[in-house]
Order: C-alpha cells, then sequence, then structure tokens
C-alpha cells in the first residue's frame, strides 16, 4: 500500500493555534510562516471589498496612478520594512520617550521601534546611517511582513 499523506506528527497544531491567535490579536488578513521547508499560512475569510462600487472615470483614475508611481519607488528604496508579522512600539515602554522620531539622525544597527511577534520584542534596526523623513506606523499598530515602517534617507 503506497501512502502519500504525511504522518499526523508531521502537522504542528500548536503553532497552527498560535498562529491563528496572532491572527486574531492583531486584526490581519492573512499570516505565513516559512521555516526549513514548512510551510503555513493562514488567512481569514472576510466580506468582499466595497471596490467593486469604484466607478471612477479611467482618465482621471490614471492621473493619481502616475503621479504617485516615483513617491512610491522613493518611499519603497529608503523604507525599513517589517521582517515580520505583529504590532509596532516606538517606546522601548509606556511613557519612555520614542526610540526615533522624525529628524533624528540615526547611525546603522540603531534601534528603530520594536515588533511585538508571539509575546517577543523585536527589536528593527536601522539598516544604514542617515535621517529619518517619515514614520509610517503608530504606536500599537499591526503591521504585516513586508510593510514599510520608516523612511531613512
Amino acid at each position: 500500500m503506497n501512502n502519500k499523506t504525511p504522518p499526523s506528527s508531521a502537522i504542528d497544531s500548536d503553532l497552527i493555534r498560535t498562529l491563528a491567535a496572532v491572527l486574531d490579536e492583531t486584526k490581519l488578513t492573512e499570516i505565513e510562516y516559512d521555516n526549513g521547508g514548512v510551510r503555513i499560512r493562514i488567512a481569514r475569510q472576510g466580506q468582499p471589498v466595497a471596490a467593486v462600487h469604484h466607478h471612477a472615470a479611467p482618465a482621471a483614475a490614471a492621473a493619481p496612478v502616475a503621479v504617485s508611481a516615483p513617491q512610491e519607488e522613493l518611499v519603497n528604496a529608503n523604507a525599513v520594512t517589517s521582517p515580520m508579522v505583529g504590532v509596532v512600539y516606538l517606546t522601548p515602554e509606556p511613557g519612555a520617550a520614542k526610540f526615533a522620531e522624525v529628524g533624528t539622525t540615526v547611525h546603522e544597527g540603531q534601534t528603530l521601534l520594536l515588533i511585538e511577534a508571539m509575546k517577543t520584542f523585536n527589536p528593527i534596526q536601522a539598516p544604514r546611517a542617515g535621517k529619518v523623513t517619515r514614520i509610517l506606523v503608530t504606536d500599537g499598530q499591526p503591521v504585516e511582513f513586508g510593510e514599510p515602517l520608516v523612511i531613512v534617507e
């Protein structure tokens, strides 16, 4: 008998429950976990987006996209992005000063903010020296993998 179904021990139900809890806590629509060949994706079924009601004229819709595209490229080129799904904290503890503010000059490796994921606080560090020109997130905001957090120019 050729059984191609993986053994039940290969499924980590505790990990799946933990990821589902993070999904609920952060109000995200999906979360993906990939570690050593094990890949798990959990997605929430949501209400259809109201985009079907958007009836802008094609010429009117094209102009803003063309104008904003170069700005998006600039943001992406200088953005420090989230390496994980979690919740952002701009201070090391409640009531403390922020790690960085707009106008702050930072050095490579300096902590810019924290992301809490699965009850662990992960420092997000500046990948290069520069000046913080924008902070794109707020304290306590849920973020997804790859989401721009801070612009360092």
